[in-house]
This record gives structure tokens, C-alpha cells and sequence, in this order.
């Protein structure tokens, strides 16, 4: 099953609900990542309610599609799109990274609707990959979408991952770059340069699509064109802004792993109105 079709318009509305959400629980928490969960909001917004075939009732559907979050501190993000989705009662966000509940803070198949462990920078990929090539094995449809961090690309096996999906021609699988130039340390740039991202994936045999990661539209027609990609994986980079919706967390590396204060948490909440 899929959910209903949202408008680019309601889509835009579920998106700031659902950085609401991560402010909440952040605060809540007291701990946590707000940039990159923030930065990422619109394009697992898109996937979940447009894109992705699952069905909250059965987690483990068979002929679901896979979604794996390979930056696992952005998990804020991911729990608050469960819980809209219908995976689970939104009062649990509030038990965010609390002892004994199913949500840590990084993502675990305690969790309805995770499918594997995430956190350890740099294995996403290749989980992402098996998955792939279970559905070719096993003869099924389903696609696979896998959310990176540029930061993350610094990893060496990302790119052993991405040299093997490109030699398996793993159509199937879908790559989404939440490239917003920070990661917990500084600017991509400054620590280690990954640019060109566009030339070094097509190097890499896969098809690039790159977008404005916080335009609505861009990103249901980035995901469109990737289902029509054939014999080779495909990535959409897409540009966006750490802290995305919270004017005095844009593009601030030091709120990656820094979760707001109340007093912070109200400001955001209001910006988010």
C-alpha cells in the first residue's frame, strides 16, 4: 500500500510539522541532532508520503520498499515521520534517547519501520546495497532509497558501496545526498574535501540528479526520474541548509549535535508556526 498523494502545498505543511516535532523532541531529550534532521526534513517528508511503498500495520510487508537511514543521528527526523505515518502513537517521540525506550539515539530494529541498525558512518550504503540485491535474488519489485550525509562521503566505504551497485546495475536503488556542507567537526570543505559530487558519482557509473533539496517540487521529480532509470543506480544530490527552518540554526555547525534549550526550542517553535 501507499499513502494518499499530498499536494506540493501539503506536503510543504507536513514538513514544518514535522521539524516541530524534532524540536520537541530534541528539547524534550535534551541531547540529540537537530542540523541534520532539520536539513533533511523535506526529502524524507516527500518519500514517506508520496514515494515509498509500505504499510504501517505490517512493517515487515514483503513487497515494501526499503528505506535506510545511513546518518543515523538524524534519527529525530525518521521517528517523527514513523509516527505521522502511523508506525507508532506520536506521545512516543517524547521518549526520545529515555532508558528502556524503542527510541535511541540512533536508529534500532526495535523500531517499527527500521529495517537495520544505522550509525556507524559509512555502512549505509553497502546495507542499502544487499537490500538491492535481495530484490533482484528474490525477484521482487521493491525499490531501495538510502539517506547519506555529505560528510559521511569522506568514508571510503561509501565509495567501495557505490562502486558496487554501479557493477551489479542496481536500478532498483536510490541514493538521496542531504548535502548541506557541515559536518560535527566544521565545513565539508575545510576537513575534507568531497567536491566534485556530480563528476565523481558519474565516474562511479551511477546517474546523477541534482536538486534544491528544500523545493518540493524538485524533489517529487527527482524521485520520479530515478524510478525510470535503468541499469544503474541513482543518486540525487541535493543542496540544502543545516538547521533548515530555524533561522538561528541555518548553516551554525555547532548546532549538528547540540540539542536547543527551552528557551531555544520556544524561538524555533514559533519560526515554525
Amino acid at each position: 500500500m501507499a499513502n494518499k498523494q499530498l499536494t506540493t502545498e501539503e506536503l510543504v505543511v507536513q514538513a514544518r510539522q514535522i521539524r516541530r516535532l524534532i524540536i520537541q523532541m530534541l528539547a524534550n531529550a535534551g541531547s540529540g541532532h537537530p542540523g541534520g534532521s532539520l536539513s533533511a526534513a523535506d526529502l524524507i517528508t516527500a518519500l514517506y508520503f508520496n514515494v515509498l511503498r509500505f504499510n504501517p500495520a505490517d512493517p515487515l510487508w514483503p513487497d515494501r520498499d526499503r528505506f535506510h537511514m545511513s546518518k543515523g543521528h538524524c534519527c529525530p527526523l525518521w521517528y517523527a515521520v514513523l509516527a505521522q505515518t502511523g508506525y507508532f502513537p506520536k506521545e512516543k517521540l517524547f521518549t526520545l534517547r529515555k532508558f528502556g525506550s524503542m527510541l535511541q539515539g540512533h536508529p534500532d530494529r526495535k523500531t517499527p519501520g527500521v529495517e537495520s541498525a544505522s550509525g556507524s558512518l559509512g555502512q549505509g550504503l553497502s546495507i542499502a546495497l544487499g537490500m538491492s540485491l535481495a530484490a533482484k535474488v528474490d525477484k521482487k519489485d521493491y525499490r531501495v532509497y538510502c539517506l547519506l550525509g555529505d560528510g559521511e562521503l569522506q568514508e571510503g566505504s561509501v565509495w567501495e558501496a557505490a562502486m558496487a551497485c554501479a557493477h551489479f546495475s542496481c536500478d532498483n536503488i536510490c541514493a538521496i545526498l542531504d548535502a548541506n556542507g557541515c559536518q560535527i567537526d566544521g565545513r565539508c570543505e575545510d576537513i575534507m574535501g568531497i567536491e566534485p559530487l556530480a563528476a565523481k558519482w558519474e565516474a562511479f557509473g551511477w546517474q546523477v540528479i541534482q536538486i534544491n533539496g528544500h523545493d518540493m517540487q524538485q524533489i517529487l521529480a527527482a524521485y520520479d526520474q530515478a524510478k525510470t532509470v535503468k541499469n544503474k543506480p541513482t543518486i540525487i544530490i541535493a543542496r540544502t541548509i543545516k538547521g533548515k527552518g530555524v533561522s538561528f540554526m541555518e548553516g551554525v555547525v555547532g548546532f549538528h549535535g547540540r540539542a536547543p534549550t527551552q528557551e531555544e526550542a520556544q524561538k524555533a517553535l514559533k519560526e515554525l508556526t
